[in-house]
């Protein structure tokens, strides 16, 4: 839920849990939370993204850092990188707080988002986009290894 709209670090994190959203309304098609998340389907990536948006609104860091591949990168809609260990952190302070959630929730409900998923062997590309629009928000990139979905990279677009 590593993202659309960062104008600082502190505003980073609250992006990557954003565009990692549990609760968008889904595309006809996609899946729900509930998927194996280990498996190598559309379904299983959605399913990891999800996970990733609730780990980091309530401060799971030990997923995030199992989930996240070491050379994670994001990069905001003004260039700006945002590496795993500065992820982490944000997300350690989100634990014991609902204020992240909040924030969350208040985004959604003004940010309606389609997800939907390319898929090339070990590679799988999750899109964020506007379903007024089709205008991409943003990108996750990631890589099946060890059994699982494991984020590699996120690219973050201004979408007006």
């Amino acid at each position: 839920m590593s993202h659309p709209m960062r104008f600082s670090m502190a505003i980073a994190a609250l992006c990557l849990v954003l565009v990692a959203t549990a609760g968008i309304p889904a595309a006809a098609g996609e899946a729900s939370s509930s998927a194996d998340e280990a498996a190598r389907t559309d379904a299983a990536v959605i399913a990891v993204d999800d996970h990733w948006m609730k780990a980091e609104v309530n401060g799971d860091a030990m997923w995030l850092d199992a989930m996240l591949m070491p050379d994670y990168h994001s990069i905001s809609s003004e260039g700006r990188m945002l590496d795993k260990p500065t992820l982490l952190a944000h997300a350690q302070k989100n634990r014991g707080s609902d204020d992240m959630r909040k924030k969350v929730d208040a985004w959604i409900k003004t940010h309606p988002t389609r997800k939907s998923v390319v898929m090339h062997g070990d590679v799988a590309i999750l899109s964020f986009s506007d379903p007024a629009t089709g205008r991409v928000r943003s990108s996750d990139i990631f890589i099946y290894m060890d059994g699982g979905w494991h984020a590699l990279y996120s690219q973050h677009a201004k979408v007006e």
